[in-house]
């Protein structure tokens, strides 16, 4: 059976009444000690709670011991529970003060009133993560001109120079994709042309793989004469000749590398 309150008291008082032949500073500092002791064990008597079981160590929380702190704390500014771990509350005890009076480097009531004190001021914040870098974005226009012969999809070799340009720069990036368009000019069928500019599209990509591109990272498409560059600016000229040199710049591959470095 634990001891009771009172007899608590009594073996407090009896532990600090010292010798007969201890000095008179020596008793009047023991006697200070053991009122207070038995001031804190009287308040635990008046609350029903014997003494072992008010200091009971589960899951010491240590306070700082300074200002007005809000629960009940022992010699060595342990927050004082009770026999179901619960925290005793002193008279400056509120949602604020259990919020604000510290722990270590948490409120005090992160421990003990956690169901009231917002749970971001009991965690870690957590790092910002650094921003990833964001994708850029190069768009090349390539003479088709300068890539193949008129009317072809073949690659000639100052095409091949351009592209392994171009692969050296794909690989100087954390590569996303790569998007290859076709164009032609206005000559020959709708039809034709629109295959035309697949074909040379394709024929980028495969050119651009075997420069260690990675294939699913490239894609290609066609848009035939439907996005001529010229506009009307060669309607009047007048002869084959001249006008396959004024629609030059209509016949192009267009090459949008984006990635980040």
């Amino acid at each position: 059976m634990q001891p009771d309150a009172k007899t608590a008291i009594l073996r407090v008082f009896i532990s600090f009444s010292g010798n007969s032949g201890d000095s008179p500073f020596k008793e009047e500092t023991m006697i200070k000690q053991t009122k207070k002791q038995m001031l804190m064990l009287a308040a635990i008597a008046s609350i029903g709670l014997s003494a072992p079981s008010a200091f009971a160590q589960v899951n010491d929380v240590v306070v700082a011991g300074q200002g007005e702190i809000p629960y009940v704390i022992d010699a060595r500014n342990v927050v004082a529970r009770s026999g179901t771990g619960l925290c005793w509350r002193t008279g400056y005890w509120s949602p604020a003060a259990a919020s604000t009076a510290l722990a270590g480097e948490f409120p005090v009531g992160c421990a003990c009133d956690s169901d009231i004190v917002p749970a971001d001021k009991c965690t870690k914040p957590v790092a910002a993560a650094a921003p990833a870098p964001k994708p850029t974005a190069d768009k090349i226009k390539l003479s088709a001109d300068a890539l193949f012969d008129f009317d072809k999809a073949v690659l000639k070799p100052e095409g091949k120079t351009k592209l392994n340009e171009l692969a050296a720069q794909s690989k100087s990036l954390k590569l996303e994709v790569i998007l290859a368009v076709g164009h032609t000019d206005r000559f020959g069928s709708n039809a034709y042309n629109q295959r035309l500019s697949e074909r040379r599209a394709a024929a980028v990509k495969t050119y651009l793989v075997s420069q260690g591109v990675d294939a699913n990272r490239v894609y290609t498409e066609g848009k035939g004469e439907t996005q001529p560059v010229t506009g009307n600016k060669c309607d009047n000229v007048r002869g084959r000749a001249a006008q396959i040199a004024c629609l030059q710049p209509d016949r192009r591959v267009e090459v949008e590398v984006i990635g980040s470095k």
